[in-house]
């Protein structure tokens, strides 16, 4: 039985090398698959499916979600409404224990849920917040840990580029997902300030000497409030509109980035030069994205014809424990893989494979898409090959030895087990949310 599946092995084998030997994950799928789908069947049929798949997918209306979202993101950046965040969350949380360390978890979870991009978030945040905490003489692997956690919230609390694309594959309400998002993103966020809090109660001199925040450095009300209002703003409009029926996704994110450049053009920061850049970045991150997709659905067709969704279905349906094999199979195959592959990749390359099975279980997709999400983030900062881990030691440069951030980040991975433990245990904190709607 496995004979007839070798050449499907020695496909993905073919692909995951290609990957690793950073050839773009969009044109390793896509080639692996159309050469796939002509062995299988037949080259008429590869030229066929490739040749339909952009136009379906740009067709569908949940997937024009994306742009919108990113252009939101795009222009809450550029435009510089996320720049007060850090300084905001220092007043609001001065008095805690490692106040600097809190404050940057909270302010890249608001700055990754904007900008859809972990990636981004520990490269931006890494340039404002770790600075600052080493300079108040904060334990460096706390500070660079904070950094490179925090910044994978942003994929849990909505709006979610990851949450998009899993529902366009899974066909799952993508409102329901942003609804099932918000507690254990927040749940995440909370579990990290407090572990910060007792370790820093615990070990004062993790948090350096001092106070964090001095007497002079307090703004008025009112500036606290410009500097921290714009993005949660944004996702109350955003949130607001999908969870009372006024809009769909898609148009949700089309409020959302008009917003953004309302709240930019009403605080002063709009510029042309500034809304110029974001369409330009809008339209490049959602190229490579789009590319991403057709892959990730060129594969889905592949392994259909080559009989591997049934095979596997097959294999987890008959274990006594089917769906606890699943979660074990999937948690060990992401935290491996996400090492090497951005979160987008990593989902559009496995979302073929593992969705139906999860179908065959009987798994409620809603929690089984935030469970996967959950998964994602964690590969981003797993040692040896944690992309965040890499983005703030090139942004560090020769600052912060990378053991030293590695070393700073286990505390995060046992919270992000911890958490991951916790949705899997009480599916209840997931699907709570999207059930009052139902």
């Amino acid at each position: 039985m496995i004979e007839s599946f070798f050449p499907l092995i020695v496909s993905l084998s073919a692909m995951l090398l290609l990957i690793a030997i950073r050839v773009p994950i969009g044109l390793s799928l896509i080639t692996v698959a159309f050469v796939g789908i002509a062995y299988e069947v037949n080259l008429k049929a590869a030229i066929g499916s490739l040749s339909r798949l952009p136009y379906d997918l740009a067709s569908n209306w949940s997937f024009s979600a994306v742009p919108m979202f990113l252009l939101m993101g795009f222009v809450a950046s550029e435009t510089g409404l996320t720049r007060g965040l850090f300084r905001a969350s220092r007043q609001l949380l001065a008095r805690l224990p490692g106040s600097l360390a809190c404050s940057s978890v909270m302010a890249s979870a608001l700055f990754a849920a904007a900008s859809g991009s972990s990636v981004a978030t520990a490269s931006a945040m890494s340039k404002i917040a770790i600075p600052e905490m080493l300079r108040r003489q904060y334990d460096p692997g706390l500070a660079c840990g904070s950094i490179a956690a925090s910044g994978t919230l942003g994929s849990l609390i909505p709006p979610s580029i990851l949450m998009i694309l899993y529902g366009v594959y899974s066909d799952v309400s993508i409102g329901a997902l942003f609804l099932a998002g918000i507690i254990p993103g927040l749940l995440s966020m909370l579990l990290y300030m407090g572990m910060i809090v007792v370790r820093c109660g615990l070990r004062p001199e993790l948090a350096g000497s001092g106070q964090d925040i001095s007497g002079d450095e307090w703004v008025s009300l009112r500036h606290f409030f410009w500097d921290i209002a714009p993005l949660p703003l944004l996702i109350a409009i955003v949130m607001g509109s999908i969870s009372f029926g006024f809009a769909t996704p898609t148009e949700a994110g089309a409020l959302g980035a008009l917003g953004a450049v309302l709240i930019s053009v009403l605080s002063g920061t709009f510029t042309f030069s500034s809304f110029y850049t974001a369409l330009k970045q809008s339209a490049l991150s959602f190229t490579a994205i789009f590319i991403i997709v057709i892959g990730g659905a060129l594969l889905t067709r592949y392994a259909a014809v080559a009989g591997l969704n049934q095979l596997l279905a097959g294999l987890f349906s008959q274990s006594a424990a089917g769906p606890l094999v699943m979660l074990a199979s999937v948690t060990l195959l992401y935290i491996l893989l996400g090492m090497f592959i951005d979160s987008i990749g990593l989902l559009l390359l496995t979302a073929p494979l593992i969705l139906p099975i999860a179908v065959s279980l009987d798994m409620d997709m809603i929690w089984f898409g935030i469970i996967i999400i959950k998964l994602l983030e964690i590969g981003l900062i797993t040692p040896p090959v944690g992309l965040n881990i890499f983005v703030i030691k090139s942004t560090l440069g020769d600052e912060v030895s990378l053991p030293t951030v590695f070393k700073g980040v286990t505390w995060f991975i046992v919270i992000d087990i911890v958490t991951l433990i916790l949705l899997i245990a009480f599916p209840i904190i997931t699907l709570w949310l999207p059930g009052l709607l139902r």
